[in-house]
């Protein structure tokens, strides 16, 4: 009879009930490490996301700006709204502000009075976002 005899297994049968299945502690690390890699890849979903609403408000407001100043030098007067830009197909539709999700959202800024023609019709000389979330670099997109 051998050593284990005493203890009634064998090495063999010890052998398999540690093969059988994995140790409270095993689980939670593995539990851990799922969570945080999990936690990691939504964070830089979200900010990938973020990163994207900003490219597309970027590439809006140049689009739009651009396009105003396309109007002036047609029409050498401002749109009165940005309406007008579509009426006058310089646009096809008002794209929607990203952070809003409305076109209705944009903030537009006046032309200043022209002292050389105080009778000249003022209107939108450039636009900017409607929200007031902060953008990724700090600034809020009713700055851009």
């Amino acid at each position: 009879m051998g050593p284990n005899t005493v203890t009634g297994t064998s090495r063999i049968q010890r052998r398999r009930a540690w093969a059988d299945g994995f140790t409270l502690i095993e689980l939670l690390v593995v539990v851990s490490l799922v969570i945080i890699l999990a936690s990691i890849g939504m964070a830089q979903y979200r900010s990938g996301v973020t990163r994207a609403q900003e490219a597309v408000l970027k590439e809006d407001l140049y689009r739009l700006r651009d396009v105003i100043d396309q109007f002036y030098a047609d029409k050498q007067k401002y749109p009165q709204t940005l309406e007008e830009l579509v009426e006058g197909q310089y646009l096809r539709a008002i794209p929607k502000d990203p952070f809003t999700g409305s076109a209705d959202t944009w903030q537009l800024i006046q032309a200043e009075p022209d002292p050389a023609n105080p009778t000249a019709e003022l209107g939108v000389v450039d636009v900017k976002s409607g929200s007031d979330k902060k953008a990724l670099d700090g600034s809020t997109y009713s700055e851009w």
